[in-house]
């Protein structure tokens, strides 16, 4: 997933490409034994990293990844709110990494990984509640990414 960060890294400001790439490499932290607290990965990850004394910024990334707050409120999750969600080219390249590699790190298309995960959680999971609103969500942040990527016409 990393590696699909730096490849995304031009859509985001020079200033911000190294805290892309280092919220990809901290993304999922949430799923290691020691940040498990309320058992929702990005909100335990960015505990997690908070209390280690990471900055502010890349712990809310990584509360707030790929959508999350969508994954939260279908879950009954609260908590994501002590991060700010900044909205910004940084959460849609991170978003848009996330979701087009494969669980295995194998390149994914946004469509395939969202079939992908519906197939794997299950039609009547959590994860599936959330896919109505999620989905659209990564499909704008994916849309803004290729807009900031794609050169301005020559004029």
């Amino acid at each position: 997933m990393a590696r699909r960060a730096a490849e995304l890294s031009g859509a985001v400001a020079p200033a911000d490409r190294d805290l892309l790439l280092c919220a990809a490499w901290l993304h999922d932290i949430g799923y290691a034994a020691a940040a498990r607290d309320t058992g929702f990965h990005p909100l335990d990850g960015a505990r997690l990293l908070w209390r280690l004394g990471w900055p502010a910024r890349l712990c809310a990334l990584v509360a707030h990844h790929s959508g999350a707050c969508f994954q939260a409120e279908a879950q009954g999750v609260t908590g994501l709110a002590e991060f700010p969600d900044e909205q910004s080219a940084v959460t849609d390249a991170l978003a848009v990494a996330d979701q087009t590699t494969g669980v295995c790190g194998e390149p994914a298309s946004l469509e395939e990984r969202l079939a992908e995960a519906l197939g794997r959680h299950g039609a009547l999971s959590v994860y599936a509640l959330a896919h109505s609103r999620r989905a659209p969500y990564l499909r704008a942040a994916a849309h803004r990414v290729h807009l900031r990527l794609t050169p301005a016409p020559a004029r």
